[in-house]
């Protein structure tokens, strides 16, 4: 799917796999010590990222309402803005006609929004918590991780052969899954409760930093709960439970609302509308 097999990178993958406990220390933006194999750079990411994102539009009908779309950009645009350097320059961002409360982030400057999650983030605050988290797994590499871990789990070869790419829907689907997009092949391969809640507070960060109201989140998380009445048990979950999340958001929120408060007297106060 995404590109052709390349025998250096399936030598490197098989190397890497070998010598991990020596060379695959990263650090994420909150200082948690990581496990990324050399192999998945940054460009490499970016490059499944795209490659990715490009087949999901094949796949998944786009919602085409200006009205939706102006609002979703001018959101998305407004936590990218927060970014460092050129980092929150040249985002592709769509909105698919979905009705699962969903969205996600791609390597490769890519936001996924469906139409269902308009439903469950109430407000222009409520959707910058949903898209400040995504973007949060991004800047975090936790698609990198993950694939990192899956290589070394099932070795380079197996992983070398589902990036090398196929028309069987199934490996597309563990790539998918990998990068955060799985959900449409029917693979679920979820972040770990660690990411999620890493991706939380870095999350929280971005939309306070652009100007948004970080006390929004904690209500998010309450629709969301509301929304799904028959959620797993935590401790069956890689998925901290809402009641988990909304009392780390709770304890990071003094930080958050200074960040806000900072923001706002630079000039930055969103006015994003759904109507």
């Amino acid at each position: 799917m995404l590109h052709r097999i390349n025998r250096q990178w399936l030598a490197r993958s098989a190397i890497a796999v070998a010598v991990t406990a020596l060379v695959a220390c990263a650090v994420s933006p909150t200082g948690r010590k990581q496990f990324i194999l050399p192999n998945y750079t940054e460009s490499d990411m970016s490059k499944m990222g795209a490659a990715a994102f490009t087949d999901l539009k094949k796949k998944q009908p786009l919602d085409n309402d200006a009205q939706t779309k102006a609002y979703v950009n001018c959101v998305a645009h407004a936590i990218l803005a927060s970014l460092p350097g050129d980092e929150g320059v040249g985002w592709e961002i769509n909105v698919f006609k979905d009705d699962t409360p969903n969205a996600f982030a791609l390597p490769g400057k890519k936001i996924g929004v469906h139409s269902g999650i308009l439903k469950v983030a109430k407000n222009q605050d409520q959707l910058a918590t949903v898209i400040g988290h995504e973007v949060g797994h991004v800047q975090a590499h936790h698609s990198a991780e993950r694939l990192s871990q899956q290589t070394a789990a099932q070795g380079a070869l197996l992983v070398g052969a589902i990036i090398a790419g196929t028309s069987d829907n199934t490996q597309k689907g563990l790539v998918m899954g990998a990068l955060g997009a799985g959900l449409t092949y029917g693979v679920l391969m979820p972040f770990s409760r660690t990411q999620e809640s890493e991706a939380d507070m870095i999350g929280l960060k971005l939309m306070a930093k652009a100007g948004f109201n970080p006390d929004e989140s904690i209500d998010l998380w309450q629709n969301m709960a509301a929304a799904d009445k028959n959620k797993t048990p935590e401790f069956l979950s890689t998925h901290p439970s809402d009641q988990t999340r909304m009392n780390a958001l709770n304890r990071a929120l003094p930080m958050a609302e200074e960040d806000m408060r900072e923001a706002r007297a630079q000039g930055h106060h969103p006015s994003c509308s759904q109507s």
